[in-house]
């Protein structure tokens, strides 16, 4: 059997002031051509399909209409992200499921959705689906069994240990067990597009939550796409489908080819993604940089220009030269930040000194700045 795994389309998504519509659907364009040339029979999409809670109709239409054309000769399993709403996956996964399209949008027990079958899929597989688990959300079925208390890590092994004993009893020596998952593994490496709420400490699983029962593992949410270190089975973050943002500047994307059969562990290989415009970091004097204008062109850029003083038209000659320009900032020589921090920056009590006496017209009494200077102190010491 041959599986195309994907993740991380953050349809909908925008660079700045740039609508990305026409990238993403070239990419999902080449997701559907690479399915139909690679013979696939099963497409696994680990997460995240849009970039906000509540898509834009736009983008809505662009998800679904890529899912519904993905299904049209395979099963495809869609578990919701920490961008998806799982509210808007139950609601349209009862109109979807007939057309080939199983969508779970919230973590459920093994025999109460969470598991999809060679009944549903038409092929020998049965897919564990684990949407995105959100820190302080009980899941019910297993706070049933007293399993539900500890760390954040701990919930996501005791979810995918649940998984596994229901995927190992249910695929028997027949069926090839999979699990499609959207959590973050420690020891990846992050892009730094991810939302950063949702890939600190407090979001991260160790390997321990990737089980030995599948026979592979597929992963969202990490938009470098790259193996999972440490996992027992062959296990991987596809990576997003373009790059999101600087910190994925010159990233391959791809999708992951999966050939696996019953009773043996998977092979993986990359099809590159071919779609989207490059990303590029670009630092010099303006004369360097415009020097390279039919270069980048065509590039999205964040540019860092090096200036001797102000220059208030930086901006305006930036984005007259550089249609896709995403970001400029001016940066001057270190010497010159430092005396001008160093003479023009007043004080937090000078400038609340100069509050009160705008407001007033009177000097601020000496209590009132003190107490203003407690609460400065009280607010820098808070936990963040």
């Amino acid at each position: 059997m041959r599986i195309l795994h994907t993740a991380d389309w953050h349809v909908g998504r925008r660079l700045g002031r740039h609508d990305r519509t026409d990238e993403m659907r070239a990419a999902l364009d080449e997701v559907a051509r690479i399915a139909d040339e690679e013979q696939v029979d099963l497409v696994l999409v680990a997460g995240d399909v849009f970039d906000r809670a509540t898509p834009p109709v736009e983008s809505l239409s662009l998800g679904l209409t890529a899912l519904l054309r993905l299904a049209r000769r395979r099963p495809v399993v869609v578990v919701a992200g920490n961008h998806d709403a799982p509210e808007l996956f139950d609601a349209l996964s009862p109109l979807l499921r007939d057309r080939g399209v199983h969508l779970i949008g919230r973590i459920m027990a093994p025999d109460a959705g969470a598991l999809v079958g060679p009944e549903e899929l038409g092929v020998p597989a049965v897919v564990a689906g684990f949407p995105f688990l959100r820190e302080g959300r009980v899941i019910d079925f297993m706070a049933e069994t007293g399993k539900w208390y500890g760390a954040y890590a701990q919930k996501i092994a005791a979810i995918t240990d649940a998984y596994n004993t229901a995927l190992v009893e249910r695929a028997g020596t027949d069926l090839v067990p999979i699990l499609v998952a959207h959590f973050m593994v420690s020891g990846v490496r992050v892009s730094r597009s991810e939302r950063e709420l949702h890939i600190g400490d407090a979001y991260t699983a160790t390997s321990q939550a990737i089980p030995a029962g599948p026979q592979y593992v597929a992963l969202g949410h990490i938009h470098a796409p790259q193996p999972v270190p440490g996992a027992p089975v062959p296990a991987a973050y596809a990576g997003s489908l373009l790059p999101m943002d600087f910190g994925e500047a010159g990233e391959a994307k791809r999708v992951v080819i999966v050939d696996v059969e019953p009773g043996r562990l998977a092979t993986m290989r990359s099809v590159p993604i071919q779609a989207g415009r490059p990303l590029e970091q670009v630092r010099g004097t303006w004369e360097e940089v415009a020097a390279r204008a039919d270069k980048l062109a065509d590039r999205y850029l964040d540019l860092t220009i090096a200036v001797g003083g102000p220059d208030p038209e930086l901006g305006r000659r930036a984005a007259a030269m550089f249609p896709y320009l995403v970001r400029v900032r001016a940066e001057r020589p270190a010497k010159a930040r430092r005396e001008r921090s160093i003479e023009a920056r007043p004080s937090d009590d000078e400038l609340y000194a100069t509050f009160v006496r705008a407001t007033t017209g009177e000097e601020p009494p000496a209590a009132l700045v003190q107490l203003f200077r407690e609460t400065m102190e009280a607010a820098a010491d808070a936990p963040s």
